[in-house]
This record gives structure tokens, sequence and C-alpha cells, in this order.
């Protein structure tokens, strides 16, 4: 059963790192962009999210601190450990220039679409490959950790973060494409980004499954709840607000809270 578990925390994670890939599909195939579904796609996401990250997997963090170290520490070792996680995914953030930064991509039709200068179009596609591989590694973690505790939640985490890599394998693919005129290079170079989500999940588990404790899982997923919180007000939000109006992302928003409200209580 553990081994079952395993597969389907991985398989999960998976679908999750390779939705770069459709992101490239999507500029490839699309003739005209649809920033008003872009924006409320990426407002649900941070809904999802959001209330996900502060209603179960910190309750459940909490939970299991408690448990380990009494009320008053626990409490505190669980705000320690959020907080502790929004400030390693700024840290990732800040070492990444903005303009090579897939949390930075709002306008990114306009910066590509004009290959002047292949070389730099093709500096920022290579770099933000990269940038996309290190931000995956602790949401791989993120995805394979809930679906390992509860198939429900990592399923829920999976679609969420799914939906937000749709546009970070656009900011990958499009400027490359326009560099190399390669739709197949553009399209591996995007979807191997995605693939650090498995890999950051699997070298996590092997490092951590000989010490993991109820100490141990209140931390991460605490840390967890954290670097999802940030990754939606950092990165979701403002990106869909740059793509479409403003209600639409907040309609996005509440509806993914509601869809994620909905589903929690239908697994009760």
């Amino acid at each position: 059963m553990e081994t079952q578990n395993v597969l389907f925390a991985l398989g999960l994670t998976l679908f999750a790192g390779v939705s770069t890939g459709i992101g490239s599909v999507m500029s490839f195939l699309s003739k005209k962009f649809n920033p008003r579904f872009l924006a409320g796609s990426l407002g649900f996401s941070a809904g999802v999210m959001i209330y996900v990250s502060l209603v179960e997997i910190f309750v459940k963090a909490k939970d299991s601190l408690i448990a380990a170290h009494g009320v008053k520490v626990g409490n505190w070792y669980t705000v320690i450990a959020f907080f502790s996680g929004i400030v390693l995914i700024a840290l990732i953030d800040k070492m990444i220039p903005s303009f090579e930064n897939p949390h930075e991509i709002k306008n990114i039709e306009e910066k590509n679409l004009s290959p002047e200068n292949n070389k730099k179009l093709l500096r920022m596609g290579m770099f933000s490959a990269l940038a996309i591989a290190i931000h995956n590694f602790p949401e791989g973690l993120a995805t394979f950790m809930g679906a390992l505790t509860d198939p429900t939640l990592g399923i829920s985490i999976a679609v969420a973060i799914a939906i937000h890599n749709i546009p970070e394998g656009i900011a990958v693919s499009v400027p490359i494409y326009y560099a190399t005129r390669n739709r197949t290079k553009a399209f591996w170079l995007s979807f191997l980004s995605g693939l650090a989500e498995p890999v950051g999940a699997v070298i996590g588990y092997f490092i951590l499954r000989t010490i993991f404790n109820d100490s141990m899982f209140g931390v991460i997923f605490a840390s967890v709840a954290g670097i999802m919180v940030y990754i939606s007000l950092d990165e979701l939000l403002p990106t869909a607000e740059e793509y479409g109006e403003h209600h639409i992302a907040i309609g996005g928003l509440v509806a993914g809270m509601a869809v994620m409200a909905v589903s929690l209580l239908l697994f009760v």
C-alpha cells in the first residue's frame, strides 16, 4: 500500500510538472491569445492554493506539531515554519533576475514577439527554463507530500499547480521559438523544465523518509503552506491582473476557493 501511495503521489507530481508542456503547445496552436481566460484560470488556481494552504495544510501541520511538542510550542513551530516557507521561496525569487524570472512574466507577448535580438531572446528562454526548474523543486515537494498524506488533497494541489505551470511553459517556449524558429526545441525545453517537480519530490522523499515523524511532517507541511500562499500572492494574482480585468481575476479566486471548500466537505 505504501508503494502504491508513493507511486500515486509521484504520478500527480509528474502531471503537475509536465503542464509546462501544455503551455508550450498552447503558445504554438493558439492563433489568438485569450488573456481573460488565462486571468480567470490563474485567479482560480490562486484561490485553490490559498484556501487549501490556510484551511487544510496549515491545520494539519499544526495538529502534527501540537501532538509532537504540545499546544504552545507546537503553535509556535507551525507559525515559524509557515513564514520560513515564505522566506525560502522569496529568496529564490530574489536570486533570479526579474527578466528571467517566471514569476515576472507579465507582457510576455509584447517582450518576446519581436525577434530583433535572437541571442537575447534565446538567453531569456534558457534562463526562464532554469528559473522554472528551480521554482518547481519546492512545488514538487508540496504536491508529493500532499498526495502522500491525503490523495484528495494531493489532487487539488496538483491541479492548482498544473494550472499555474501553463503560463510558465509559455514563458519558456515563446522566446526560444522566436529566437530559433524551432518548435521542437522550444517544446522540449519547456517540457523538461517542468520535470524538476517530480525530481524535487523524489529527492525530498529519499532525504526525509529516514527522519520522517510527526514533527518533520508538521514543519514540512507548514512550510509548504507558506510557499503556496507566497506563489499565489506574488505570482498568480499579479499575473492574472496583468492579463485580464480585475474582476475576472477576483472572480476566479473566489470560484477556486469555493470549489476547494466544497471538495473538502464532500470528502470529510
